[in-house]
């Protein structure tokens, strides 16, 4: 995988009534970097700040503070329309309701070709309907579906049309913000499966945000987990199932239902209690530290030995 950073996140905060009582730290202090070619997951519970990431990502919301990198250049400085463009014809996005994303007015012709106009990919209409239906053909729809409007198709045929969107211009990056989670389950693995054989053909990177852990884990090569803001524990995908460290990412991975009923009545839930997990705000010894290869866990400094014990208590039990 090449090691070269396409997102670079640098403190990365998102403050919703600052200086109120009813303040929410929706994104707090959070930084990672995602690199070309990679899926990287961002995983937690509703509320965690993993939408909000992302959407700080697109620039669809204004950040409180740090900084956005994409392909070196801070997002921030692009204001004037031309850098917008360029922006957002580098960096897409497929949003969790796959009705409410597309607009209902339009044909599907006109809601994929729409992109290609405004960016002034295509020179006439022949042209764009030729790679309409060369898109839906990539995704798995029919040509046959051009001229039909959202409301005629089920949910993964409308999710479908949303990725054929958002390849349209040939991003370099996608945000797939629960895109499966509207979806049944059947329909969620021929997403992630589109999706993965997508990332191959055109050399795609992904921010794959989703609340599933063990859909993610089969499509993400490094995983964030995020809680309450923070990401409290970063690792390769493998790394994460094999060797959880952080208390809340137990916690979720032991919520993961079992196909099997006799494993599944026999499922232990481990109980995450934040309180045992505070820290005093702006301690500069807490944040995230490598307790192995490219495994982080956001602790305090003192903390740091005991989870690099567990680690290799861990790694003992896998052989």
């Amino acid at each position: 995988m090449d090691r070269n950073p396409i997102i670079q996140i640098k403190n990365l905060k998102k403050t919703y009534n600052s200086g109120k009582k009813n303040e929410v730290r929706a994104v707090d202090n959070v930084s990672f970097d995602i690199y070309e070619g990679e899926t990287f997951g961002l995983v937690g519970e509703s509320g965690s700040g993993k939408s909000t990431t992302g959407k700080l990502l697109m620039k669809l919301d204004s950040l409180t503070d740090g900084q956005v990198f994409f392909l070196g250049e801070n997002i921030q400085d692009k204001r004037s329309r031309k850098d917008l463009l360029d922006f957002r014809r580098n960096v897409q996005m497929v949003f969790q309701d796959p009705y409410a994303s597309l607009n209902p007015r339009l044909t599907v012709k006109e809601i994929i070709g729409g992109p290609l106009e405004v960016h002034k990919l295509v020179s006439s209409k022949k042209e764009r309907d030729q790679i309409v239906y060369s898109l839906l053909e990539q995704v798995g729809l029919s040509k046959s579906f051009a001229n039909r409007y959202p409301k005629e198709f089920s949910g993964g045929q409308c999710q479908r049309v949303g990725i054929a969107r958002a390849i349209a211009l040939k991003p370099k990056f996608i945000i797939a913000d629960e895109a499966i989670s509207a979806l049944d389950v059947s329909i969620q693995a021929q997403i992630v499966n589109l999706l993965r054989n997508l990332k191959k053909e055109a050399n795609l990177t992904y921010l794959f945000i989703a609340h599933d852990l063990s859909m993610v884990k089969y499509i993400s090569d490094r995983i964030g987990v995020m809680n309450r803001g923070k990401i409290v524990e970063l690792a390769k995908a493998d790394d994460i199932y094999r060797s959880p460290l952080h208390p809340y990412t137990e916690s979720l991975l032991s919520a993961i239902p079992e196909p099997d009923p006799e494993n599944e009545r026999s499922r232990q839930r481990i109980a995450y209690d934040e309180t045992q997990f505070s820290y005093q705000e702006d301690d500069p010894q807490v944040g995230l530290h490598e307790i192995a290869p490219e495994h982080f866990i956001y602790c305090h400094e003192n903390e740091v030995e005991q989870y690099q014990q567990k680690y290799q208590q861990l790694q003992k039990e896998v052989v």
